[in-house]
């Protein structure tokens, strides 16, 4: 099952015409049992409030791992693959679901991968334990022109079982294909995947930046204005 989302976008004072790179929102609470709450919450809702229309939600109830998300002029297709990636019902060994009961369940290393058959521009999701093994999170976005951009998640490294963590971006420049996760150094750290939000160029919000409020003129300036113009009118009158 998805859960769609209308939202209106609120800019939180940032201008996105500066950036030539991805604005990355990241948020972590290291022990939020199956609770969702605190800076990964902060998070999302900041990384949400730059996006407009029907964008989507996967929530993963429905089972599968090739995925359809509302896109501004058409769907947007997305096939998650890699080792034992797979999905997991309940909780258990610190990693749960952040919505209903199902969740991905990355495989041994924590590497897989999510490819895209129309560029996006924004992607966000919520992760549970990571860091329990001494690995950092790592995302390799490919660009629908060729090349890569490589973004680091800023989880804690040797964090305690069942951590919760939300990391998303937006780029109002480029767009991306395919997104590959690198937990490192890898070896045997599995972690949990859920409630991913995609957006393509459409449906995230440029801001044009803070505009100057008008200044109001002193009254003292406002006088001088009108004695001038009266020495003017009574030149003129002495003229004729």
């Amino acid at each position: 099952m998805k859960t769609f989302v209308t939202a209106t976008a609120v800019l939180l004072g940032t201008s996105f015409a500066a950036f030539a790179a991805p604005v990355t929102f990241f948020g972590e609470n290291l022990d939020p049992g199956a609770m969702v709450s605190g800076d990964p919450v902060t998070a999302r809702e900041a990384f949400l409030s730059n996006l407009e229309g029907g964008f989507g939600t996967e929530d993963f109830e429905s089972g599968g791992l090739n995925l359809t998300f509302p896109g501004s002029s058409g769907d947007i297709g997305a096939t998650l693959s890699g080792g034992s990636t797979g999905i997991e019902t309940g909780n258990g060994s610190g990693r749960f679901a952040t919505s209903g009961t199902t969740f991905v369940e990355t495989g041994s290393g924590g590497d897989f991968n999510i490819a895209f058959n129309t560029s996006i521009s924004a992607f966000g999701f919520f992760a549970t334990d990571i860091g329990d093994f001494g690995n950092s999170l790592g995302l390799r976005l490919t660009l629908t022109g060729g090349g890569t951009v490589d973004l680091d998640v800023p989880n804690t490294v040797n964090s305690p079982d069942g951590s919760l963590l939300f990391f998303g971006f937006v780029d109002t420049v480029d767009t991306y294909t395919n997104i590959s996760f690198f937990n490192d150094p890898g070896g045997d750290d599995v972690f949990g995947f859920d409630d991913l939000i995609v957006g393509d160029a459409g449906q995230v919000v440029v801001d044009p930046g803070p505009q100057p409020d008008p200044v109001p003129l002193p009254a003292s300036i406002l006088l001088l204005g009108t004695a001038l113009a009266g020495f003017g009118a009574a030149r003129r009158r002495k003229a004729a």
